[in-house]
């Protein structure tokens, strides 16, 4: 799941996959606006088949959070 998760984080903010791990800041390390932000939760829903709430998705700081909320919504 890590793994899949920081492949798509590389390829949509253009980033070295290597440079990534559990801790990086999806708006800080990758300087993500809030409409990535909202196109990332949509790629997410769309790939893992999960819903994820507006206000949830705001909670989603790091690509740990990001794992974490996936494995708890499967």
């Amino acid at each position: 799941m890590y793994e899949k998760i920081c492949e798509l984080l590389a390829d949509k903010f253009d980033v070295d996959v290597s440079t990534l791990n559990e801790n990086t800041s999806i708006k800080e390390d990758l300087k993500a606006d809030s409409l990535d932000i909202v196109e990332l939760m949509m790629d997410l829903e769309e790939n893992y088949d999960i819903t994820i709430e507006d206000e949830e998705a705001m909670k989603l700081n790091t690509i740990g959070d990001i794992v974490k909320y996936i494995e708890d919504n499967q």
